[in-house]
C-alpha cells in the first residue's frame, strides 16, 4: 500500500543518445529485454507508480521507433525533442513538464531510459528520505572494488580512500525550479553536466546520497543486456 509519507513526483527520461558502445542496428534503449524495449520496462517502473503525476520523455527528433510502442499513446507521457547533450534532454525535458502544469517547487525523478531494473522499494525509499530535503538527491551505491588514481605513464599514483566514495546511480530527486535553474547556469557558463546532481552541486548545493541496489544497472554494453536478461529468467 503506498505510504502517504510519498509525495507526488514528475519524471524526466532523456532518451535521445544512440548508445554507440552496443554496437546495434537500434539506439540502445529500443533493445529487447523480457519481450518488451528496455526504454518500456524504464518507463514502467514509473508508470505502474500512484504517486506519478506524469513523464517527460526526451527523444532524437528524427526517432522512428518510439511511435512504434504502445506505451507511446499513454496521455501520462509528453514526448519533447531531446538536446545534443544529456543536459540539454534533460532542460527540454524540464521545459515540456511546465507544458503539463509542473509547479516550480514540484519534485522531478529523472532517470536513465537504459536503467531498467529500478525497483519499487528503491524508488519509494528515495520519495520517502528526500520528500523533506531542502535540496534533493540520488540513488547511489558505495564503491566495492579498491580504486586506483592513474598517472600518464600509466601506472598507478595511488590507491583512492574508498569509504568516502560512491557511484551514482538514477532516479535523481531535485525541485523543478531549482534543477532547471542550475542546468541553465552550468550550460551557459560551458561547465560539463556529467548528471543532475553535478549540476546542483556547481551552484553550491550538496545532493543527498540515498543506498540503493547495486542491480539498478545502467545497460551500456551487450554484456549488461546479457546479464539483465538470464537474471531475469532466473527469478
Amino acid at each position: 500500500m503506498n505510504s502517504p509519507a510519498l509525495p507526488p513526483f514528475w519524471a524526466v527520461i532523456p532518451a535521445a543518445g544512440i548508445g554507440s558502445r552496443m554496437a546495434a542496428d537500434r539506439p540502445k534503449q529500443y533493445l529487447q529485454l523480457a519481450g518488451k524495449s528496455i526504454l518500456e520496462h524504464t518507463l514502467g517502473c514509473f508508470l505502474d507508480h500512484p504517486r506519478l503525476r506524469g513523464v517527460v520523455v526526451s527523444l532524437a527528433a528524427d526517432d522512428p521507433y518510439w511511435p512504434q510502442l504502445p506505451c507511446a499513446g499513454d496521455p501520462r507521457i509528453l514526448r519533447v525533442d531531446g538536446g545534443r547533450e544529456r543536459a540539454d534532454s534533460v532542460l527540454n525535458g524540464l521545459l515540456g513538464l511546465c507544458e503539463l502544469g509542473a509547479g516550480e517547487q514540484d519534485w522531478v525523478l529523472v532517470h536513465d531510459a537504459a536503467r531498467p531494473n529500478l525497483q519499487r522499494a528503491d524508488l519509494d525509499r528515495l520519495l520517502s528520505e528526500l520528500a523533506g530535503d531542502p535540496v534533493g538527491g540520488l540513488l547511489a551505491v558505495p564503491v566495492r572494488d579498491t580504486l586506483k588514481r592513474i598517472g600518464a605513464d600509466g601506472r598507478v599514483q595511488e590507491t583512492v580512500d574508498r569509504s568516502v566514495i560512491w557511484q551514482a546511480y538514477t532516479p535523481q530527486m531535485f525541485r523543478l525550479q531549482a534543477l532547471r535553474d542550475a542546468l541553465n547556469d552550468a550550460l551557459a557558463a560551458g561547465v560539463v553536466i556529467t548528471d543532475e546532481a553535478s549540476a546542483l552541486e556547481w551552484v553550491g548545493q550538496a545532493p543527498r546520497l540515498i543506498e540503493g541496489r547495486a542491480d539498478n544497472l545502467k545497460i551500456t554494453r551487450p554484456e549488461d543486456l546479457d546479464w539483465l536478461a538470464r537474471r531475469w529468467q532466473s527469478d
